[in-house]
C-alpha cells in the first residue's frame, strides 16, 4: 500500500502494510540497520494467509525512516560493550514501534522481532504491556543480557569477520559488501538467493540516498 509515517517526537518512522486488512494486527520488528524490505515476501504472505493483518516499519537509521547522520561510527565489539548510546535508546526505539502502533489505530498488537527486533519486542512488551497481544522472537538475545553474559548469545567469530568486511566507498562496494553479509547470515539449509540479496541491498542504498538528498535539500532550503 506505500510508505506512510509515524512520527516519535522529532523521529519519523516509514512503515507499510503488508496485508491482511481486518485480520489480527501484527506488527514486524526488523533488525539492527536493515529496512523492511528484507522480510520475505513468501514468510509475508504466509502470514496473512494465517489471518493476520502485517504491517513492517523501519527502525531509526534504516530505510524511509529518520537516519542520524552525525553520528560517530564504532568497531562492532566497542558497540557491543558501550554503556551508553551515542544519541539515542533501545526504550526510544520501543517508543518508536508504539508510535506506529497509535498511528494505525491498534490498540495492542501481535509482535515478531528478529535478531536487535527479537530484543525489542522484549522491551516493547516490558515497557508498553497493555499494547502487546504476544511476542515472538527470532534470532536474538534476552533483553536483560548485560556486559559479558551477552557472549554467550553472541557468535564472536562473526563479529570478528564482520569487523573486517572491506570494500571499495562505491555503490558498487556497498552491494558486494551488503550481498557478502547476507550470505553469511543465510540458513546453510537452504540456497542463498543472490539476486534477490543484491536486488534488496540495491533499493536499500537507493532509498538511503533519496533520504539523504531529501535531508540536505530541506537544510539548504530558505526558510
Amino acid at each position: 500500500m506505500g510508505t506512510e509515517y509515524a512520527h516519535n517526537g522529532e523521529v519519523r518512522i516509514a512503515y507499510e502494510e503488508l496485508g491482511g486488512q481486518g485480520g489480527e494486527p501484527l506488527l514486524l520488528v526488523m533488525g539492527l540497520g536493515a529496512s523492511r524490505f528484507w522480510w520475505p515476501a513468501g514468510f509475508v504472505s504466509a502470514l496473512v494467509e494465517a489471518g493476520f493483518h502485517v504491517v513492517s516499519y523501519d527502525q531509526r537509521d534504516a530505510g524511509e525512516s529518520t537516519h542520524f547522520e552525525d553520528q560517530p561510527v564504532v568497531h562492532p565489539f566497542v558497540g557491543l560493550f558501550r554503556k551508553r548510546p551515542v544519541a539515542y535508546t533501545a526504550e526510544d526505539m520501543t517508543d518508536d514501534a508504539v508510535a506506529v502502533l497509535d498511528t494505525l489505530g491498534w490498540e495492542s498488537a501481535h509482535l515478531f522481532g528478529h535478531s536487535l527486533g527479537g530484543l525489542l519486542t522484549q522491551r516493547i512488551a516490558l515497557r508498553h504491556p497493555g499494547r502487546v497481544r504476544s511476542i515472538t522472537v527470532s534470532g536474538s538475545m534476552p533483553s536483560d543480557a548485560r556486559g559479558l553474559a551477552q557472549l554467550r548469545h553472541v557468535r564472536l567469530g562473526f563479529v570478528v569477520w564482520a569487523s573486517r568486511l572491506d570494500a571499495p566507498d562505491t555503490e558498487e562496494g556497498h552491494v558486494a559488501a551488503g550481498v557478502a553479509l547476507s550470505r553469511k547470515i543465510a540458513s546453510p539449509g537452504y540456497p542463498f538467493d543472490e539476486g534477490h540479496a543484491r536486488a534488496t541491498v540495491q533499493r536499500e542504498i537507493a532509498t538511503s540516498t533519496a533520504i539523504r538528498r531529501s535531508c540536505g535539500s530541506l537544510l539548504l532550503s530558505p526558510s
